[in-house]
Formats: structure tokens, C-alpha cells, sequence
């Protein structure tokens, strides 16, 4: 392997195992606030010790997310010089606004809740997560902002061998970014939902806490089918978006060879790249035209009226694509069932529809990485789209044998990170939460 082949699958494994405590840290932060605030109006103290049980999760996985987020600044520097020196001056603004501003309340706020709780008041302590809660939302917008940048470039020039920016307003008000953003944090609060649904399931099924599950079942089923509405609007939003932003990651994520008007939806193919044709199974006519376009009688641009060079690659794209619909199609269903079973208190009822909720947990991260594999595989072969090509991007100044070594050293590292997450959550999600006792205001 060459450094560019290298230095690719480094940041693949450092920012999608990052991105797998990312979605959780920002439902399961809105969650816990809205926990704190119930035990403030109410002052049941049943909301209380579940602010302190999902709390004590949430912490496991925001300090692994903070771990592993540090390492992607590094590699701009590490392997990609290249990139932050040519766009340096537009991509660092966000992130830099990111670090001091969301970050910096991040940190703030996430020290006063886990070490204020019998030192500040109920009201204070409450305010104090929910601040983590919007910063943590805040940050994931600017990281967004930036990534809707290299998807859809807006507000630059190219000048002095490198792209300068011109219009900071035009870079936060991109739409690309934006209908990324919500895409996001809405399924980001789908993944908490069913992190918080899967283990109060769990517990249901050991007749654990009954109360106490049954209303965090309950609390998450209603979270869920509000972000699954807009993991479906912010859904076809993007899609429209890539239909006429990114006409060839279109082409490659439905494997659509020809250019046609009045293009059919493939369902259910088998792409031959190399051929440049699919073996078609199921084919619904037009449908492609009419969701990307709203259009039944558009143009869709094939891969064929794009240089081979040019073109993404087709069987990940389109098989993640696939996966991805699969899943999402599988958690509407459950979420829709979740909701309606904890409405009419029915779910000791169902057993095995809470065995299901509970191997339910992992979908949506499935369905999450599959999606950033879809969006960001689907840029390539550019880094900013039609602005610098990835091989453009990276350093000059390392050597495989570098990139190597690092490689091998942060997966290493994140496997026994991940192991030790994975152990701390399962270990304290299955203690359940602590005794009622009389009112003890601690986090």
C-alpha cells in the first residue's frame, strides 16, 4: 500500500470509531436533561435516579468520545498537510470557532453537573447538563458546517495557490450543511432512543425496576418517533440535495449506468462495475426521477457521461445504500411498535418484542456508519468536491512505513478502548440504577 491508500484508512478508523460515541453523547445528553428538569418541576424522585443512572452512561460515553476525537485534529498536521494548507483558511474556521466556543461550554458545564450536584441547587444542576446538551449539539454543527463545506464549497476563492475564504455567511448558511446537520442529530437522537429503549427492555424482561424502566421505555419511545419524522424529512432533503449538488454520487448509489429521463428506482440489483452494468432484479419505473427530482419525467445523469477517474466507487456505495434503507426501514417498525406498546402500558406483554428491542441496539449505529460511508466514499475521488482531489491532499513529508505504524498503533488503541467501553457500559447498564432513598441531590 502507498501512503495516500494508507492515510485513508487511518482516518476511516479513527473517525468512524469516533463518530460511534458521537450520536449517542447527543440524545442520550437531551435525555438526561430533560430527566433533571422533571425532578425539578415534579420533584419525583423517581426522575432523579434516572437522570443518575443514564447519567452515569452517558459520562462512559462522552469521556471515550473526547478521547477519540482528539486524535482527528492530529492527522491534518500527520497525514493530510496537503489539504490543510490548501483549505486551510476555510475549513478552520468552523472547527477553530467549534474548539473555543462549544467546546470550551462543553467542558465547563460537564464539571459543575458530575461534581456539583450537593453543592449548587436543583435548578442549577439541571441548567448545568442542559448546557452540556446544547454545546455538545453546537459542537456537532460546526464540525457539519465544515463537512457541508468539502460536500458542497461555497463562500471561497482560489487565490495564492490555496482556496481563501470570502463570505463566512455563505459557509454557515450553506444548505448542503445544514440538511446534513439535522440528518445528523436527528438520527443521533434515534440511536439514544433505542440505546435507552434496549436496556430499560432488558431490565422488563427480569421484572427489574419495573416502574423505573417502564418510564424510561416509555420517555425514549416518544423521543424516538419524534427524531424518526425528522430522520425521514432531513432523509429525502438529502437526497433531493445530492440529486443536484452531487449528480454522480447519485449515479453510483443506485448503480445508473445510462443517462436517462424518467429513470427507474432499483430496488434490487447486482452491480458489475466492470462491466459498467447490472444484473436488475426488482425495478420500479420512474421512481428515481420522481424522489430525486420530484419529477417523474427528470434526467438522471449516468455514470457513463462522467470519466472513469471521476466516478465514485459503485458496490460500496450501493450496497451500504441498501443497508442502510434496510435498517432504517426495520427501526421505524420497531420504534412505531415501541411507542404504541409503552402508550397503552402494554410491554410486559411482549416479550418477545422486548428480546427484539434489545439485539436492536447496534442498528442504528450500523445504520449510521453506513450512512457516513455513503456520504463521505461518495465525495471521492475529491476531498472538496471538484475543488482537490484526496491525492492531492495528503502529506509529502511522511513515508508508508510511518503512516504503518501509526495505523496499527490507533487501531490497537481504539480496540481496547472500545473494549473497555463496551465493558463499562454493559457492566452498569445491567446493575441497573440505585436504591430509592430519600432525597439525595448528587449526579
Amino acid at each position: 500500500m502507498d501512503v495516500l491508500t494508507l492515510s485513508r484508512w487511518q482516518f476511516a478508523v479513527t473517525s468512524m470509531f469516533h463518530f460511534i460515541f458521537v450520536p449517542l453523547t447527543l440524545g442520550l445528553s437531551i435525555l438526561v436533561a430533560y430527566m433533571e428538569w422533571r425532578y425539578v418541576r415534579t420533584e419525583d424522585e423517581t426522575w432523579l435516579r434516572m437522570a443518575k443512572f443514564w447519567g452515569k452512561l452517558f459520562l462512559i460515553n462522552f469521556a471515550l468520545g473526547i478521547v477519540t476525537g482528539i486524535t482527528l485534529e492530529f492527522q491534518f498536521g500527520m497525514n493530510w498537510a496537503e489539504y490543510a494548507r490548501y483549505v486551510g483558511d476555510v475549513f478552520g474556521a468552523p472547527l477553530a470557532i467549534e474548539a473555543t466556543v462549544a467546546f470550551f461550554l462543553e467542558s465547563v458545564f460537564i464539571g459543575l453537573w458530575i461534581f456539583g450536584g450537593d453543592k449548587v441547587s436543583k435548578r442549577t444542576h439541571a441548567f448545568a447538563i442542559t448546557m452540556v446538551a446544547f454545546a455538545t449539539n453546537l459542537s456537532a454543527l460546526w464540525i457539519i458546517l465544515a463537512n457541508g463545506w468539502m460536500q458542497h464549497p461555497v463562500g471561497y476563492v482560489l487565490r495564492n495557490g490555496r482556496a481563501e475564504m470570502v463570505d463566512f455567511l455563505a459557509l454557515v448558511a450553506n444548505p448542503y450543511g445544514w440538511i446534513i446537520f439535522v440528518h445528523t442529530l436527528s438520527s443521533g437522537y434515534l440511536l439514544a432512543s433505542f440505546f435507552v429503549m434496549g436496556i430499560s427492555a432488558w431490565h422488563l424482561l427480569r421484572k427489574s425496576n419495573m416502574e423505573f424502566f417502564s418510564r424510561s421505555f416509555r420517555m425514549a419511545a416518544t423521543f424516538g418517533l419524534l427524531a424518526l419524522i425528522l430522520v425521514l424529512g432531513s432523509g429525502e432533503r438529502s437526497s433531493v440535495s445530492v440529486a443536484h449538488n452531487q449528480p454522480e454520487k447519485l449515479a453510483a448509489l443506485e448503480a445508473q449506468w445510462e443517462t436517462v429521463k424518467g429513470a427507474a428506482y432499483n430496488v434490487l440489483s447486482v452491480p458489475l462495475a466492470a462491466e459498467e452494468r447490472n444484473i436488475e432484479l426488482i425495478m420500479v419505473p420512474k421512481l428515481l426521477s420522481l424522489l430525486a427530482f420530484h419529477d417523474s419525467d427528470a434526467e438522471v445523469k449516468g455514470l457513463k457521461s462522467v470519466k472513469p477517474q471521476d466516478r465514485p466507487p459503485v458496490v460500496p456505495l450501493y450496497y451500504g445504500y441498501r443497508v442502510m434503507l434496510a435498517i432504517g426501514l426495520a427501526m421505524a417498525l420497531l420504534a412505531v411498535c415501541g411507542w404504541a406498546y409503552s402508550r397503552k402500558s402494554s410491554l410486559t406483554d411482549k416479550p418477545t418484542f422486548l428480546k427484539l428491542m434489545v439485539w436492536a441496539i447496534p442498528l442504528p449505529y450500523i445504520a449510521i456508519q453506513c450512512g457516513w460511508l455513503i456520504t463521505e466514499v461518495g465525495r471521492q475521488p475529491w476531498l472538496v468536491y471538484h475543488v482537490l482531489r484526496t491525492a492531492s491532499g495528503v502529506s509529502k513529508s511522511v513515508d508508508v512505513l510511518q503512516v504503518a505504524a501509526s495505523l496499527t498503533a490507533f487501531t490497537l488503541l481504539y480496540a481496547v478502548l472500545g473494549i473497555i467501553d463496551i465493558y463499562l457500559l454493559v457492566k452498569y447498564a445491567k446493575e441497573g440504577p440505585v436504591p430509592a432513598s430519600p432525597a439525595a441531590h448528587n449526579a
